[in-house]
């Protein structure tokens, strides 16, 4: 059945790249309503802005998205992770400024919100999208695909020159509470010469390092270090997570990411989408329904970080 949340939650902290602050709730909904954010903060145009795969406009680092009236929401990616990974298919996000908050730089603390408000079925079934074909999007050395599978599964690679990053792989089935476990504490992460060019152009203004892993060569400025050794690519296949829950639906298909980002993402659900004899929307049977990400999770999934 499709789900929406119980009760609200409300989240409060600053933007990553504007370093304002903001409150952001995220309230239940009907069946059949998707995710839509709503500014609280506009009144003089449309303030609802549709998760929607349709809706993103190309931005620096981030996922940001915007309607035909110009009303935008920024950085959307890791609470779109959160609710893809804890299996809300339906919620109205409010949020009174043009940023979601970073909190820690992972989805943890959204996903703990929203598991202390409670997931509840709703009378509708969940429909999929079910790949039939792979699909792929490419530039230089960098691509994405989505191919079929008997669920939801990632495959990604990323290469970097800093010796505390460098060359990882991860492969993972997010079914059931796989997301909250492996994923959801992993921390955005970017070299310390990116941080001040980036503060050079106005960016990145919200973020230090208690809200970023920051790496200098071989060397993690962040307090405590890493989380995991692989706290990068896991951090990737978050983002991903939540760049594709703007897909209207959970996928049936298999994510393979090869040095691929939010843009890259992007690119690929377009590309399914202007290929429809690749895909097929079907209503989940009982047994994908009980293996979708976020199904039957609790708290005790969290790791410690949350």
């Amino acid at each position: 059945m499709q789900t929406t949340l119980t009760s609200s939650v409300t989240f409060s902290g600053t933007g990553l790249h504007s370093g304002r602050p903001v409150r952001m709730t995220v309230h239940p909904a009907s069946a059949e309503y998707g995710i839509w954010f709503k500014r609280t903060d506009v009144a003089d145009r449309d303030n609802m802005i549709p998760a929607h795969w349709a809706s993103v406009v190309p931005s620096r680092l981030c996922t940001l998205i915007r309607n035909d009236a110009g009303c935008e929401v920024s950085t959307i990616e890791h609470i779109m992770a959160a609710l893809a990974g804890c299996g809300v298919h339906n919620a109205l996000v409010e949020i009174d400024g043009p940023e979601v908050p970073i909190l820690d730089g992972s989805s943890s603390r959204f996903v703990d919100g929203l598991i202390r408000a409670g997931v509840r079925e709703l009378c509708d079934p969940v429909c999929v999208i079910e790949l039939l074909a792979p699909v792929e999007y490419s530039e230089g050395d960098a691509w994405a695909r989505l191919e079929p599978a008997d669920g939801f599964e990632m495959d990604f690679h990323i290469s970097f020159p800093d010796g505390a990053i460098g060359t990882q792989d991860k492969k993972l089935d997010l079914s059931n509470g796989n997301f909250v476990r492996e994923l959801s504490d992993c921390r955005t992460f970017c070299r310390q010469a990116d941080v001040d060019a980036m503060r050079k152009a106005g960016l990145a203004l919200g973020g230090t390092y208690e809200n970023a892993v920051v790496v200098d060569g071989d060397k993690v400025l962040s307090p405590g270090g890493l989380r995991r050794a692989d706290e990068a690519v896991r951090h990737k296949m978050l983002d991903a997570l939540g760049d594709l829950f703007l897909a209207g639906a959970p996928l049936k298909a298999r994510y393979v990411g090869h040095k691929s980002g939010h843009a890259m993402t992007n690119k690929l659900l377009r590309a399914l989408f202007d290929q429809p004899e690749c895909w097929r929307l079907t209503t989940c049977s009982d047994d994908l329904a009980r293996r979708l990400p976020g199904v039957g999770v609790n708290r005790s999934d969290l790791p410690l970080t949350a």
